[in-house]
């Protein structure tokens, strides 16, 4: 079965430098077992990750032990859709490349929100 993004189409893939997704595929696909839901293709900004590390997930800082080398301003990444609807109620949601965004994140956000932060 295919992978289906929030608009209905076929899941395009959100980025392979830096290597993203559960999975680390390249896609934020979802095969049932992501505990995490890394569901949502986002592009990163210095304001978003400064707010996910105040919640206790730091995504700045490099952990060569498990092959991450850190976010920076302007990556994409497969983000958890419950931390990217914790950002959007904070005002400082990162944008979205909805092709990109797995169907399961609407399970946790709503598409009106998903695409007032779309990347165009």
């Amino acid at each position: 079965m295919s992978q289906r993004n929030v608009l209905g189409g076929e899941l395009a893939s959100c980025s392979f430098d830096p290597m993203t997704g559960y999975y680390r595929t390249g896609c934020c696909e979802s095969r049932g077992d992501d505990p995490g839901v890394h569901v949502v293709c986002v592009r990163v900004t210095e304001d978003f990750l400064t707010f996910s590390q105040g919640q206790g997930n730091d995504l700045s800082t490099p952990m060569p032990q498990y092959g991450f080398a850190g976010l920076k301003d302007g990556d994409q990444w497969c983000l958890c859709a419950s931390r990217w609807q914790e950002a959007f109620e904070a005002g400082v949601a990162p944008k979205v490349v909805l092709e990109a965004t797995h169907m399961l994140a609407l399970e946790f956000c709503n598409l009106a929100d998903l695409r007032s932060h779309a990347i165009a």
